[in-house]
């Protein structure tokens, strides 16, 4: 049976390779999403992508993919210590969801330290570059085989 998850990213993230790099690496969103495909067709995962700098938008895909996937790894960006609205669609996600961040948000200015998310989520990831997005498939992987929520 194949699982369908998505991965939602949140603002600035379309611009990885170009952004910090010191913090985000040379790695660009495009490749990034190559090679997450390319990982899911290993454990016969559906993977879709989404991403916006748009509060509301990221909300709405939140609720629409209710229905729809059976596991979300969600890198909210800024929004992730910011969004009341964002958590709050999250939590009717009644699945796994990691919540998933390249640099290490606890290495950063304090007021990255505080996730609104992280009370909502099923797992975190945090500072190990895009590899993060590859660890957070495979464990997403594993969850959902594993009736983990």
């Amino acid at each position: 049976m194949q699982n369908n998850i998505i991965i939602i990213n949140g603002p600035n993230i379309n611009l990885l390779g170009d952004r910090d790099k010191s913090i985000y690496g040379n790695e660009t969103y495009d490749n990034l999403l190559k090679r997450c495909k390319s990982e899911a067709i290993k454990k016969n995962i559906n993977i879709d992508f989404y991403q916006s700098n748009i509060e509301g938008e990221l909300v709405n895909k939140i609720q629409d993919s209710i229905k729809i996937y059976d596991g979300m790894i969600i890198n909210g960006a800024a929004f992730t210590h910011t969004s009341v609205a964002i958590r709050d669609a999250l939590s009717l996600f009644k699945k796994p969801i990691i919540e998933l961040h390249i640099s290490n948000i606890y290495k950063r200015e304090d007021f990255r330290h505080k996730s609104l998310i992280s009370d909502v989520v099923t797992g975190i990831i945090c500072g190990l570059g895009t590899s993060g997005y590859i660890l957070a498939i495979n464990s997403i992987y594993e969850m959902i085989q594993n009736g983990n929520k």
